[in-house]
Parts: C-alpha cells; sequence; structure tokens
C-alpha cells in the first residue's frame, strides 16, 4: 500500500481532534481552526472532513450525552485512532524531509 493521502483540509481537522483532548465535535473543531488559521471555516466543510475521516478509518466516533444547552441533542464526539495518528506522523515526516531538503538562503 501506498502513503496515505490527505488534502490540507482534511489533515487540519485530523489535527485537531486530538488538540481537543475528548471535546472533538464540529462546533469545537471549527472554532479551534478559526482561531488557529484565522480563515473562516465552515461547519458543514468540518462534518463533511469528519465522516470522510470516519470513512478512511483515522477517525472514530461516539454520542455524547445529551445537554439543556443544546436543547437534548447529542454531540457526535471524535477521537483519533492508531491509523489516524500514524498516517499524520508520516504526513509529518514528508514535511520535515521536504523543508530539510530546500536549499539555505545564501548569506551574502
Amino acid at each position: 500500500m501506498g502513503r496515505a493521502y490527505l488534502g490540507e483540509f482534511e489533515e487540519l481537522v485530523l489535527l485537531a481532534v486530538p488538540v481537543l483532548e475528548g471535546e472533538a465535535y464540529g462546533v469545537t473543531i471549527a472554532n479551534e481552526l478559526r482561531r488557529r488559521t484565522s480563515r473562516p471555516i465552515g461547519l458543514s466543510s468540518v462534518h463533511i472532513a469528519l465522516y470522510r475521516l470516519e470513512e478512511k478509518g483515522y477517525v472514530r466516533s461516539e454520542l455524547g450525552g445529551a445537554t439543556t444547552s443544546r436543547g437534548g441533542r447529542r454531540k457526535r464526539l471524535f477521537t483519533i485512532t492508531a491509523l489516524g495518528q500514524s498516517t499524520l506522523a508520516e504526513i509529518r515526516q514528508v514535511r520535515d524531509d521536504l523543508w530539510n531538503a530546500m536549499p539555505r538562503p545564501s548569506l551574502s
């Protein structure tokens, strides 16, 4: 099997899941990404990415408890899987290798 491929947005969403330490669901992920990237992040885009990541086996989800602040609705909480963690490590290694291979500017 070849290397894993994730688009930039999927990678950001996948990275946000463990950052949120057990509180990763659509709204919190969108807010985290808006804060860290300073760009508009659509909630529906986050949900689409999460479901794609779940289909690929990079995250898993479960329903949390119902809350009155959400009108009795339950949150779908996401956690990263071992496959998701190893995929991120692989992507990071490729990026680090490329950064390290880049010629250094000469100081003349």
